[in-house]
């Protein structure tokens, strides 16, 4: 039951009828919104409609929340008060709560589930690390909360498709065989010059040791131009499976692997460039081709395709992006990092360029993240002396805990990883705090199971034998949830599932601790019952979404 929109529509349907009285002047209402007051007894809901109504009545909100009350026909309204400058508070009869919950408990499994919400389609990218080095740190908040948006739009009932993009063109990927070659020939007691822009990890070192243990010295009577084009092969799908391998161990999946590769050898980039040039976007300067960026947006001009005709990183962008709305989506989601933020306009130009609407493409920019261990900065791997690792983390903290505190906090803020508290078995740990709840559920219910108790359907539940404080917060907490997916979706905010799941785990508890089903009377056990396992139940189903597993047993 959406109590919150019924009773929108309730007080909007009293504002027409007070208008048909004479109680009001005729005029525009505006949109109803009602919150939960942050005190209980100022009601179970709060709204300020009289006061937003004042404007287009031209009536004080005092005057206005009075005839909203006298025409109000709500069923379960117990009493409406007017506060302060005309705010109505609105005390609800128990009703609702009871009747919510036996919706609930007919939904099952699929509460939380909601309706298609629209025919549009929507493709979210998220990570898209080059394939030259293992995920770090960083890559795992972006796939953490990347995943968790996609499981969350998926859930508010939009049509969505998960996308990595690899970077297996340019300059990178001849890096990376340079870098392997050189590692490889060390190997073998030469002593090549390192690239000047190499990478230095340990994983390259690694990745040559491989390479020799399996292929001896036989790439080395090759000529070295077919010899990097063989190291490249074999570094790339070495780095590419165990990237993949550590996405997966992650519970971050995959739809689409998009190669850019593909871009360059189906001359998607010359066929992008043709249609800015004939929708006047390009031009021509000092020999190169420029995009006009400065005039939408953008702070100045952008080259496309440089002076020797090699197209830029941004023309493949370009391209990969009108890909996309070529396969029919008519939403694109990027997650980026911070330091991307001045990329968006000159990408925004040329998706306007090529034809579309520049808001058909959301850009979120994910902000930093901050390791602390033992209250100090942790910022090199103990093994490597590199950068933390995303396989390390998981090593280290698990995947339960690294994806929910990365999901702790909205994308655009910075984010203070605390590894010791992730790893703690106590309340202050909020993962632990929440499976802990979800693991006293599965218990209980286990216990139940033993004494061969079974659960009545939910027309044959006594519901309004829940009578507590504890019972009917966790009622209203567990009605509240539908309209929290359709919200965080649409904010694209999956944080608000780990904030909601920690105040539901926490209103179990309280109930817990105060409400028995184990040895309470069979009437009311039933009706606690339910309500555990629809607590249960939303549990899980939010957890999914965060990509953290709900255990039986702790």
């Amino acid at each position: 039951m959406d109590i919150k929109k019924s009773l929108a529509a309730a007080l909007k349907a009293a504002a027409l009828a007070a208008m048909e009285q004479g109680l009001l002047p005729r005029g525009e209402v505006p949109e109803v919104l009602l919150e939960v007051p942050p005190q209980k007894e100022f009601g179970d809901f709060a709204s300020n409609f009289a006061m937003q109504s004042a404007r287009y009545l031209k009536r004080p909100p005092r005057v206005i929340a009075r005839a909203l009350i006298q025409q109000l026909a709500y069923p379960y309204i117990e009493k409406v008060e007017i506060a302060g400058p005309g705010f109505l508070n609105f005390y609800l009869k128990h009703d609702w709560l009871y009747d919510s919950l036996r919706e609930i408990a007919k939904a099952g499994e699929g509460y939380g589930d909601l309706p298609s919400s629209s025919s549009e389609k929507i493709q979210i990218e998220y990570v898209s690390a080059n394939p030259t080095g293992p995920l770090h740190v960083g890559h795992g908040r972006g796939a953490a909360v990347g995943s968790a948006l996609a499981n969350l739009l998926r859930a508010a009932g939009y049509d969505v498709s998960r996308e990595y993009y690899i970077n297996d063109a340019g300059n990178q990927m001849q890096n990376l065989a340079a870098s392997v070659n050189a590692r490889y020939l060390e190997l073998f007691g030469q002593h090549p010059e390192f690239p000047e822009d190499g990478y230095h990890g340990r994983d390259i070192v690694d990745t040559a040791c491989r390479i020799k243990a399996k292929y001896g010295d036989s790439l080395l009577t090759l000529p070295e131009e077919e010899r990097l084009r063989r190291l490249r092969t074999l570094a790339y799908e070495e780095k590419l499976a165990a990237l993949k391998e550590d996405l997966a161990a992650f519970r971050c999946e995959f739809d689409v692997w998009f190669s850019e590769q593909t871009l360059h050898k189906a001359h998607k980039i010359e066929a992008a460039c043709d249609v800015l040039r004939q929708r006047g976007y390009l031009y021509e300067k000092d020999g190169a081709l420029w995009l006009k960026a400065a005039e939408h947006g953008d702070d100045k001009d952008r080259v496309v395709i440089r002076d020797n005709g090699v197209p830029t990183y941004f023309a493949a962008d370009i391209a990969y992006h009108w890909d996309k709305f070529q396969r029919g989506f008519d939403r694109v989601i990027n997650i980026w990092g911070a330091d991307h933020h001045g990329y968006i306009p000159r990408v925004k130009a040329a998706i306007e360029g090529l034809g579309y609407r520049p808001e058909q493409l959301e850009i979120l920019l994910l902000q930093m993240v901050n390791l602390f261990r033992n209250g100090e900065v942790v910022k090199m791997s103990k093994r490597t002396g590199q950068s933390i690792t995303l396989s390390e983390l998981i090593e280290e903290v698990g995947t339960d805990a690294a994806r929910f505190f990365f999901n702790m906090r909205s994308l655009d803020s910075q984010l203070d990883f605390d590894m010791t508290l992730a790893v703690e078995k106590s309340n202050d740990n909020p993962v632990y705090y929440v499976q802990y709840a979800h693991a006293r559920i599965a218990g209980i219910l286990r216990q139940v199971a033993e004494e061969g108790i079974e659960a009545l359907p939910p027309d044959e539940v006594h519901f309004d034998l829940l009578e507590t404080p504890e019972e009917a917060e966790l009622i209203k907490t567990l009605s509240s949830y539908p309209e929290l997916i359709a919200q965080a979706a649409k904010e694209r905010e999956p944080h608000k599932l780990a904030h909601y799941v920690h105040a539901l785990a926490g209103d179990f508890h309280s109930f817990y601790n105060r409400c028995r089903v184990l040895g309470a009377e069979p009437p009311l056990q039933q009706a606690r019952l339910a309500l555990i396992k629809a607590t249960g139940h939303v549990l899980r189903h939010a957890l999914g979404i965060l990509g953290v597993s709900a255990p039986q047993r702790m």
